[in-house]
Protein backbone atom coordinates (compact mmCIF):
# COMPACT_ATOMS: atom_id res chain seq x y z
CA UNK A 1 0.00 0.00 0.00
CA UNK A 2 1.30 3.44 -0.91
CA UNK A 3 2.31 6.34 1.40
CA UNK A 4 -0.78 8.37 0.62
CA UNK A 5 -3.51 5.51 0.65
CA UNK A 6 -4.03 5.59 4.24
CA UNK A 7 -2.45 2.26 6.52
CA UNK A 8 -3.69 1.01 9.45
CA UNK A 9 -2.82 2.47 12.75
CA UNK A 10 -2.73 5.97 11.16
CA UNK A 11 -5.02 8.80 11.80
CA UNK A 12 -8.80 7.72 10.81
CA UNK A 13 -9.16 9.90 7.81
CA UNK A 14 -12.32 12.18 7.74
CA UNK A 15 -13.93 14.07 5.04
CA UNK A 16 -16.44 14.87 2.70
CA UNK A 17 -17.73 14.58 -0.90
CA UNK A 18 -17.83 17.97 -2.59
CA UNK A 19 -19.87 19.86 -4.97
CA UNK A 20 -20.22 23.38 -4.68
CA UNK A 21 -23.23 24.92 -2.70
CA UNK A 22 -24.38 27.15 -5.79
CA UNK A 23 -22.59 25.27 -8.74
CA UNK A 24 -23.66 22.10 -7.99
CA UNK A 25 -23.01 19.74 -11.27
CA UNK A 26 -22.17 22.54 -13.03
CA UNK A 27 -19.19 23.21 -11.11
CA UNK A 28 -16.46 22.12 -13.71
CA UNK A 29 -18.25 24.71 -16.49
CA UNK A 30 -19.28 27.59 -14.05
CA UNK A 31 -16.53 27.61 -12.06
CA UNK A 32 -16.15 30.14 -9.52
CA UNK A 33 -12.25 29.11 -7.33
CA UNK A 34 -13.27 32.04 -4.79
CA UNK A 35 -15.99 29.68 -4.14
CA UNK A 36 -14.29 26.53 -3.75
CA UNK A 37 -11.42 28.70 -1.73
CA UNK A 38 -14.38 29.54 0.77
CA UNK A 39 -15.97 26.24 1.20
CA UNK A 40 -12.48 24.46 1.73
CA UNK A 41 -12.02 26.90 4.54
CA UNK A 42 -14.62 25.68 5.77
CA UNK A 43 -14.49 22.39 5.36
CA UNK A 44 -10.97 22.43 7.06
CA UNK A 45 -12.75 24.53 9.96
CA UNK A 46 -14.36 21.14 10.39
CA UNK A 47 -11.07 19.30 11.66
CA UNK A 48 -12.09 17.41 8.00
CA UNK A 49 -8.70 16.08 6.15
CA UNK A 50 -9.95 15.08 2.62
CA UNK A 51 -12.33 16.23 -0.13
CA UNK A 52 -13.34 13.67 -2.64
CA UNK A 53 -14.06 15.45 -6.23
CA UNK A 54 -15.69 14.31 -9.27
CA UNK A 55 -14.67 14.91 -12.68
CA UNK A 56 -17.75 15.43 -14.75
CA UNK A 57 -16.78 13.36 -18.02
CA UNK A 58 -19.22 15.69 -20.17
CA UNK A 59 -16.91 18.89 -19.16
CA UNK A 60 -13.78 17.23 -18.66
CA UNK A 61 -13.27 15.23 -22.01
CA UNK A 62 -15.83 16.80 -24.54
CA UNK A 63 -13.81 14.55 -27.58
CA UNK A 64 -12.73 11.39 -26.90
CA UNK A 65 -9.36 12.52 -28.63
CA UNK A 66 -9.09 15.31 -26.12
CA UNK A 67 -9.17 16.61 -22.25
CA UNK A 68 -10.50 19.88 -21.84
CA UNK A 69 -7.93 22.49 -21.28
CA UNK A 70 -9.76 24.68 -19.03
CA UNK A 71 -10.77 21.99 -16.46
CA UNK A 72 -6.94 20.99 -16.27
CA UNK A 73 -6.34 24.74 -15.58
CA UNK A 74 -9.29 24.97 -13.07
CA UNK A 75 -8.48 21.33 -11.29
CA UNK A 76 -4.61 23.28 -10.83
CA UNK A 77 -6.68 25.78 -8.97
CA UNK A 78 -8.51 23.48 -7.24
CA UNK A 79 -5.57 21.73 -5.76
CA UNK A 80 -3.51 25.06 -4.93
CA UNK A 81 -7.03 25.60 -2.92
CA UNK A 82 -6.48 22.53 -1.20
CA UNK A 83 -3.34 22.38 -0.52
CA UNK A 84 -3.80 26.15 1.16
CA UNK A 85 -5.86 24.93 3.58
CA UNK A 86 -4.12 21.39 4.50
CA UNK A 87 -7.25 19.11 2.62
CA UNK A 88 -6.07 16.21 0.55
CA UNK A 89 -8.18 15.11 -2.70
CA UNK A 90 -9.66 12.04 -3.86
CA UNK A 91 -9.72 12.36 -7.51
CA UNK A 92 -12.83 10.40 -9.20
CA UNK A 93 -12.79 9.60 -12.88
CA UNK A 94 -15.55 8.77 -15.62
CA UNK A 95 -18.06 10.29 -13.36
CA UNK A 96 -20.56 9.41 -14.84
CA UNK A 97 -23.61 8.59 -12.57
CA UNK A 98 -24.30 11.34 -10.27
CA UNK A 99 -26.83 12.05 -8.06
CA UNK A 100 -30.09 10.30 -10.30
CA UNK A 101 -29.39 11.04 -13.95
CA UNK A 102 -25.88 9.54 -15.57
CA UNK A 103 -24.04 12.71 -17.30
CA UNK A 104 -22.87 11.21 -20.61
CA UNK A 105 -20.24 12.63 -23.12
CA UNK A 106 -21.66 13.68 -26.32
CA UNK A 107 -19.72 11.26 -28.23
CA UNK A 108 -20.80 8.33 -26.16
CA UNK A 109 -24.26 8.51 -27.07
CA UNK A 110 -25.78 6.29 -29.46
CA UNK A 111 -25.22 2.90 -27.80
CA UNK A 112 -28.27 0.75 -25.88
CA UNK A 113 -27.58 1.17 -22.66
CA UNK A 114 -31.16 3.43 -21.40
CA UNK A 115 -30.64 5.24 -18.45
CA UNK A 116 -33.74 6.61 -16.49
CA UNK A 117 -32.52 10.29 -17.22
CA UNK A 118 -29.26 11.05 -19.35
CA UNK A 119 -27.66 14.50 -19.74
CA UNK A 120 -25.03 15.52 -21.86
CA UNK A 121 -24.08 19.07 -23.23
CA UNK A 122 -25.76 20.78 -20.34
CA UNK A 123 -29.06 19.14 -21.26
CA UNK A 124 -31.19 15.94 -20.88
CA UNK A 125 -31.32 13.97 -24.21
CA UNK A 126 -33.18 11.29 -25.44
CA UNK A 127 -31.29 7.55 -26.28
CA UNK A 128 -28.98 5.55 -24.85
CA UNK A 129 -25.45 5.24 -24.90
CA UNK A 130 -22.22 2.70 -25.43
CA UNK A 131 -20.63 0.77 -22.66
CA UNK A 132 -17.68 2.16 -21.30
CA UNK A 133 -16.39 -1.11 -20.17
CA UNK A 134 -16.21 -2.36 -23.67
CA UNK A 135 -16.37 0.58 -26.24
CA UNK A 136 -13.11 0.50 -28.02
CA UNK A 137 -13.71 4.39 -28.89
CA UNK A 138 -14.72 4.80 -24.78
CA UNK A 139 -11.46 3.50 -23.76
CA UNK A 140 -8.71 4.90 -25.30
CA UNK A 141 -10.51 7.89 -24.43
CA UNK A 142 -10.40 6.52 -20.90
CA UNK A 143 -6.81 5.93 -21.02
CA UNK A 144 -6.36 9.39 -22.51
CA UNK A 145 -8.03 11.03 -19.91
CA UNK A 146 -6.15 9.36 -17.05
CA UNK A 147 -2.81 9.82 -18.52
CA UNK A 148 -3.74 13.09 -18.93
CA UNK A 149 -5.12 14.45 -15.38
CA UNK A 150 -2.54 11.95 -13.72
CA UNK A 151 0.59 13.00 -15.36
CA UNK A 152 -0.54 17.01 -14.94
CA UNK A 153 -1.20 16.55 -10.94
CA UNK A 154 0.88 13.51 -9.95
CA UNK A 155 3.49 15.55 -7.90
CA UNK A 156 1.00 17.85 -6.80
CA UNK A 157 1.21 17.92 -3.14
CA UNK A 158 -2.95 18.11 -2.69
CA UNK A 159 -3.14 14.73 -4.37
CA UNK A 160 -4.27 11.88 -2.07
CA UNK A 161 -5.66 8.97 -3.96
CA UNK A 162 -6.65 8.47 -7.87
CA UNK A 163 -10.31 6.75 -7.95
CA UNK A 164 -12.07 4.91 -11.18
CA UNK A 165 -15.53 5.48 -10.41
CA UNK A 166 -18.41 6.61 -8.89
CA UNK A 167 -20.94 3.78 -8.32
CA UNK A 168 -20.08 2.69 -12.13
CA UNK A 169 -22.76 0.05 -12.08
CA UNK A 170 -25.27 2.76 -12.29
CA UNK A 171 -23.39 3.72 -15.53
CA UNK A 172 -22.73 0.75 -17.06
CA UNK A 173 -22.58 -3.13 -16.32
CA UNK A 174 -19.19 -5.41 -17.13
CA UNK A 175 -21.01 -7.93 -19.54
CA UNK A 176 -18.80 -10.18 -16.68
CA UNK A 177 -17.39 -10.05 -13.69
CA UNK A 178 -14.10 -10.86 -15.67
CA UNK A 179 -14.40 -7.77 -17.88
CA UNK A 180 -15.32 -5.95 -14.88
CA UNK A 181 -11.62 -7.47 -13.27
CA UNK A 182 -9.78 -6.64 -16.28
CA UNK A 183 -10.80 -3.27 -17.06
CA UNK A 184 -9.70 -2.36 -13.73
CA UNK A 185 -6.38 -4.10 -14.05
CA UNK A 186 -5.85 -2.19 -16.95
CA UNK A 187 -6.71 0.93 -15.60
CA UNK A 188 -4.72 0.41 -12.59
CA UNK A 189 -1.84 -0.58 -14.36
CA UNK A 190 -1.87 3.12 -16.48
CA UNK A 191 -1.80 5.18 -13.57
CA UNK A 192 0.58 3.18 -11.71
CA UNK A 193 2.83 3.20 -14.52
CA UNK A 194 2.53 6.86 -14.54
CA UNK A 195 2.36 7.67 -10.58
CA UNK A 196 3.57 4.80 -7.89
CA UNK A 197 3.38 7.66 -5.36
CA UNK A 198 -0.58 7.41 -4.72
CA UNK A 199 -2.86 5.01 -4.43
CA UNK A 200 -5.78 3.71 -6.52
CA UNK A 201 -8.73 2.52 -5.61
CA UNK A 202 -12.87 2.17 -7.34
CA UNK A 203 -15.95 4.06 -5.24
CA UNK A 204 -18.44 0.93 -5.38
CA UNK A 205 -21.62 1.13 -3.48
CA UNK A 206 -23.64 -0.98 -1.36
CA UNK A 207 -25.00 -2.67 -5.14
CA UNK A 208 -21.92 -4.47 -5.98
CA UNK A 209 -22.26 -6.51 -2.34
CA UNK A 210 -26.17 -7.52 -3.17
CA UNK A 211 -25.56 -8.85 -6.78
CA UNK A 212 -22.85 -10.04 -9.08
CA UNK A 213 -23.13 -6.34 -11.55
CA UNK A 214 -19.87 -6.73 -13.26
CA UNK A 215 -18.04 -5.13 -10.57
CA UNK A 216 -17.06 -7.58 -7.75
CA UNK A 217 -15.24 -6.12 -4.44
CA UNK A 218 -13.30 -9.27 -4.53
CA UNK A 219 -12.32 -8.50 -8.43
CA UNK A 220 -12.19 -4.68 -8.50
CA UNK A 221 -9.83 -4.46 -5.06
CA UNK A 222 -7.79 -7.15 -5.86
CA UNK A 223 -5.71 -4.58 -7.61
CA UNK A 224 -6.47 -1.91 -5.68
CA UNK A 225 -4.49 -0.32 -2.77
CA UNK A 226 -7.67 0.15 -0.63
CA UNK A 227 -11.50 -1.15 -0.69
CA UNK A 228 -14.06 2.03 -0.99
CA UNK A 229 -17.51 1.51 0.05
CA UNK A 230 -21.03 3.81 -0.19
CA UNK A 231 -23.88 2.89 2.21
CA UNK A 232 -27.05 4.73 2.99
CA UNK A 233 -29.89 2.12 5.35
CA UNK A 234 -32.42 4.48 3.92
CA UNK A 235 -31.98 2.96 0.81
CA UNK A 236 -31.81 -0.49 1.77
CA UNK A 237 -34.24 -2.92 2.85
CA UNK A 238 -32.71 -5.20 5.13
CA UNK A 239 -31.58 -2.11 7.37
CA UNK A 240 -33.36 -2.25 10.84
CA UNK A 241 -34.28 1.39 10.10
CA UNK A 242 -33.73 4.00 7.68
CA UNK A 243 -31.28 5.10 10.46
CA UNK A 244 -29.95 1.83 11.25
CA UNK A 245 -26.34 2.60 13.07
CA UNK A 246 -24.81 -0.82 12.24
CA UNK A 247 -25.46 -1.41 8.27
CA UNK A 248 -22.61 0.96 7.32
CA UNK A 249 -19.84 0.03 9.64
CA UNK A 250 -21.08 -3.72 8.71
CA UNK A 251 -20.47 -3.17 4.64
CA UNK A 252 -17.06 -2.08 5.37
CA UNK A 253 -16.48 -5.59 7.75
CA UNK A 254 -18.10 -7.77 4.58
CA UNK A 255 -15.68 -5.49 1.71
CA UNK A 256 -12.81 -6.41 3.99
CA UNK A 257 -13.94 -10.29 4.54
CA UNK A 258 -14.63 -10.82 0.35
CA UNK A 259 -11.60 -7.94 -0.63
CA UNK A 260 -9.13 -8.40 2.25
CA UNK A 261 -8.35 -4.99 2.07
CA UNK A 262 -8.50 -2.41 4.56
CA UNK A 263 -11.39 0.15 3.79
CA UNK A 264 -12.68 3.88 3.30
CA UNK A 265 -16.25 4.64 3.82
CA UNK A 266 -15.96 6.39 0.87
CA UNK A 267 -20.04 8.05 0.97
CA UNK A 268 -22.85 7.76 4.01
CA UNK A 269 -24.78 10.17 5.14
CA UNK A 270 -28.68 11.26 4.83
CA UNK A 271 -30.65 13.77 3.35
CA UNK A 272 -32.62 16.10 6.00
CA UNK A 273 -36.17 17.63 6.72
CA UNK A 274 -36.31 21.24 6.85
CA UNK A 275 -34.79 22.73 9.87
CA UNK A 276 -36.85 22.21 13.11
CA UNK A 277 -39.15 20.47 11.60
CA UNK A 278 -39.73 16.08 12.39
CA UNK A 279 -38.31 13.46 10.68
CA UNK A 280 -40.78 12.70 7.66
CA UNK A 281 -41.42 10.96 4.55
CA UNK A 282 -41.87 12.40 1.12
CA UNK A 283 -43.67 10.92 -2.14
CA UNK A 284 -43.45 12.31 -5.19
CA UNK A 285 -43.21 11.66 -9.03
CA UNK A 286 -39.43 11.29 -9.97
CA UNK A 287 -38.30 10.23 -13.45
CA UNK A 288 -42.11 9.28 -14.38
CA UNK A 289 -41.83 6.74 -10.99
CA UNK A 290 -43.46 7.22 -7.70
CA UNK A 291 -40.76 7.88 -5.24
CA UNK A 292 -41.12 7.33 -1.42
CA UNK A 293 -38.09 8.65 0.61
CA UNK A 294 -37.29 9.02 4.38
CA UNK A 295 -36.47 12.52 5.35
CA UNK A 296 -34.28 12.67 8.61
CA UNK A 297 -34.89 15.61 11.24
CA UNK A 298 -31.65 17.50 11.06
CA UNK A 299 -30.77 16.55 15.27
CA UNK A 300 -32.10 12.63 14.38
CA UNK A 301 -29.14 12.69 11.74
CA UNK A 302 -26.99 14.23 13.62
CA UNK A 303 -27.64 11.51 16.45
CA UNK A 304 -27.35 8.72 13.59
CA UNK A 305 -23.66 10.29 12.34
CA UNK A 306 -22.46 10.24 16.29
CA UNK A 307 -23.36 6.53 16.42
CA UNK A 308 -21.77 5.63 13.02
CA UNK A 309 -18.18 7.00 13.37
CA UNK A 310 -17.35 5.05 16.04
CA UNK A 311 -18.68 2.06 14.68
CA UNK A 312 -16.65 2.57 11.46
CA UNK A 313 -13.44 2.92 14.22
CA UNK A 314 -14.48 -0.46 15.58
CA UNK A 315 -14.51 -2.53 12.24
CA UNK A 316 -10.87 -0.97 11.17
CA UNK A 317 -12.35 1.42 8.52
CA UNK A 318 -9.87 3.37 7.30
CA UNK A 319 -11.99 6.76 7.24
CA UNK A 320 -15.53 8.14 6.61
CA UNK A 321 -16.69 10.82 3.72
CA UNK A 322 -20.39 11.90 4.47
CA UNK A 323 -22.18 13.02 1.66
CA UNK A 324 -22.31 15.88 0.83
CA UNK A 325 -20.78 19.21 1.62
CA UNK A 326 -23.74 20.89 0.78
CA UNK A 327 -27.38 21.42 0.64
CA UNK A 328 -28.00 23.13 -3.10
CA UNK A 329 -29.01 26.36 -3.67
CA UNK A 330 -32.59 26.77 -4.58
CA UNK A 331 -31.94 28.23 -7.54
CA UNK A 332 -30.20 25.08 -9.01
CA UNK A 333 -33.72 23.09 -7.66
CA UNK A 334 -35.43 23.28 -11.27
CA UNK A 335 -32.08 21.98 -13.15
CA UNK A 336 -30.98 17.85 -12.67
CA UNK A 337 -30.35 16.13 -10.82
CA UNK A 338 -32.02 18.26 -8.28
CA UNK A 339 -35.81 18.57 -10.15
CA UNK A 340 -36.54 14.52 -9.74
CA UNK A 341 -33.98 14.10 -7.16
CA UNK A 342 -35.85 15.98 -4.87
CA UNK A 343 -34.28 14.32 -1.59
CA UNK A 344 -30.48 15.31 -3.20
CA UNK A 345 -31.25 18.91 -2.15
CA UNK A 346 -30.53 18.25 1.39
CA UNK A 347 -27.67 15.92 1.83
CA UNK A 348 -25.42 18.56 2.77
CA UNK A 349 -23.00 19.49 5.89
CA UNK A 350 -24.01 23.20 5.42
CA UNK A 351 -27.27 24.27 4.32
CA UNK A 352 -28.57 26.51 1.37
CA UNK A 353 -27.23 29.65 3.79
CA UNK A 354 -23.82 27.96 4.18
CA UNK A 355 -24.75 27.68 8.00
CA UNK A 356 -23.66 24.21 9.44
CA UNK A 357 -26.18 21.45 10.16
CA UNK A 358 -26.22 19.77 13.44
CA UNK A 359 -24.08 17.02 12.35
CA UNK A 360 -21.21 18.93 10.82
CA UNK A 361 -20.78 19.83 14.44
CA UNK A 362 -20.61 15.72 15.29
CA UNK A 363 -17.95 15.31 12.79
CA UNK A 364 -15.75 18.30 14.07
CA UNK A 365 -16.29 17.05 17.54
CA UNK A 366 -15.27 13.42 16.44
CA UNK A 367 -12.34 14.44 14.39
CA UNK A 368 -10.88 16.71 17.53
CA UNK A 369 -11.00 13.49 19.38
CA UNK A 370 -8.31 12.13 17.24
CA UNK A 371 -9.45 9.08 16.00
CA UNK A 372 -6.70 6.18 15.01
CA UNK A 373 -7.89 3.54 12.82
CA UNK A 374 -8.34 0.06 14.89
CA UNK A 375 -5.43 -2.23 13.64
CA UNK A 376 -6.17 -5.35 15.73
CA UNK A 377 -9.32 -6.72 17.42
CA UNK A 378 -11.95 -4.88 14.83
CA UNK A 379 -14.48 -6.73 14.36
CA UNK A 380 -15.10 -8.66 11.50
CA UNK A 381 -17.33 -10.48 9.39
CA UNK A 382 -17.22 -14.45 9.81
CA UNK A 383 -17.62 -15.00 6.25
CA UNK A 384 -18.45 -19.43 6.03
CA UNK A 385 -18.59 -18.71 2.08
CA UNK A 386 -15.68 -18.18 -0.76
CA UNK A 387 -16.48 -15.19 -2.94
CA UNK A 388 -17.56 -17.13 -5.89
CA UNK A 389 -20.46 -18.84 -3.26
CA UNK A 390 -21.56 -15.44 -2.00
CA UNK A 391 -21.80 -14.31 -5.71
CA UNK A 392 -24.21 -17.13 -6.30
CA UNK A 393 -26.80 -15.47 -3.98
CA UNK A 394 -25.24 -12.12 -2.37
CA UNK A 395 -28.37 -10.70 -1.52
CA UNK A 396 -29.27 -13.55 0.57
CA UNK A 397 -25.73 -14.07 2.12
CA UNK A 398 -25.75 -9.89 2.90
CA UNK A 399 -28.71 -10.60 5.00
CA UNK A 400 -27.75 -13.77 6.60
CA UNK A 401 -24.10 -12.39 7.48
CA UNK A 402 -25.75 -8.95 8.81
CA UNK A 403 -28.07 -10.83 11.21
CA UNK A 404 -24.87 -12.90 12.42
CA UNK A 405 -22.71 -9.76 12.86
CA UNK A 406 -25.35 -8.12 14.73
CA UNK A 407 -25.94 -11.12 17.27
CA UNK A 408 -22.15 -11.97 17.53
CA UNK A 409 -21.56 -8.06 18.90
CA UNK A 410 -24.94 -7.84 20.48
CA UNK A 411 -25.67 -4.68 18.34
Amino acid sequence: MTEHAASEGQPFLQGVNYWPRTKAMSFWSDFDVEEVTREFDVIASLGLDLVRLFLLWDDWQPRPDMVSEACLTRMGAVCDAASATGLRLDVTFFTGHMSGPNWVPGWLLGGDIDARQVVSGGGIVTGGYRNMFTDPVALEAERLLLTSVVSEFRDHPAIWLWNLGNDPDLFAWPPTAAVGRAWVDEMTSLIRSLDDAHGVSCGLHAASLLEDNGLRVDDVFASADIGMMHAYPMYLSMARGPLDPELVPFTCALTRALSGKPVLMEEWGGCTAPPGEASQTWRWTSYGQPREQFMASEEALAEHVAAVLPSLVAVGALGSLVWCFADYAEALWNEPPLKESKHERSFGLVRPDGSLKPHAEVLKEFAASGPRVTATGYRTVDLDVSPDEYYQAPARHFQRLYGAYLERYGL
